[in-house]
């Protein structure tokens, strides 16, 4: 059978159980949406929100593109965001990089070129604002793994220094920036920063070292052991 043939059976399979649920489930879907979060992720096709959270349909507004970048001049994700924060009233935004992300490794590397070349714009100015810390790194799999981390910040401060943003806080609205990253190695999302509108952006300081080398995991794992 063709693969996209599968995609079509398995929907139905999807369909069939979710009203054999809750019968109603699809009807109230067309009432509207009304999501807590916003979850601004990477494209990369091993990076699934929904399912790595385990969130049901309407719960989520979601925007993904390569290396989960924040451009002021995107249209796609800053109408994506107005319309979240302002119609929608979400409280939680995140913006989640991954382990073995391959934007982030051709912004570090290079060897990209044309229109993706250009996307990666923004995640090579933070491989240069964060130069001294990634060259610190002693191996190229911590380089790479410690510009996730700190894409991961300065996009959460691009993205509070957005005029929906600013506008949001100075109302009073309810609302925080999450920066999280995903280790696609054991399936967990860790944590690494929070904004919110007593935050000032530029004081945010780099978030801690969370995505270790496959040797920090093995002696991790090993003093667990001995313990």
């Amino acid at each position: 059978m063709k693969q996209y043939k599968q995609l079509l059976l398995a929907n139905k399979a999807w369909a069939s159980e979710l009203k054999e649920e809750k019968p109603d489930f699809f009807s109230r879907q067309t009432v509207g949406q009304r999501p807590e979060f916003l979850w601004i992720g990477c494209s990369d096709s091993r990076v699934s929100p929904e399912q790595m959270t385990m969130a049901l349909p309407g719960g989520m507004f979601i925007h993904r593109n390569v290396a989960n970048l924040v451009n002021h001049d995107d249209m796609n994700l800053m109408s994506v965001l107005q319309y979240a924060v302002d119609a929608l009233g979400v409280r939680h935004i995140i913006i989640c990089g991954h382990h073995g992300c391959g934007g982030v490794t051709a912004a570090l590397k290079g060897g990209t070129e044309g229109v993706v070349h250009e996307w990666l714009a923004n995640a090579r100015a933070v491989r240069d604002a964060h130069a001294e810390e990634i060259d610190a790194q002693t191996t190229e799999e911590a380089k790479v793994n410690r510009l996730v981390e700190v894409n991961v910040r300065d996009q959460a401060v691009k993205l509070a220094q957005t005029n929906t943003i600013r506008n949001a806080f100075a109302r009073g609205q309810e609302l925080w920036i999450h920066g999280w990253v995903y280790d696609i190695r054991d399936g967990l999302i860790r944590p690494l920063l929070e904004i919110d509108r007593d935050t000032v952006p530029d004081d945010v300081a780099a978030p801690e070292r969370v995505l270790l080398t496959k040797d920090e995991m093995v002696e991790r794992d090993g003093a667990e052991d001995a313990s």
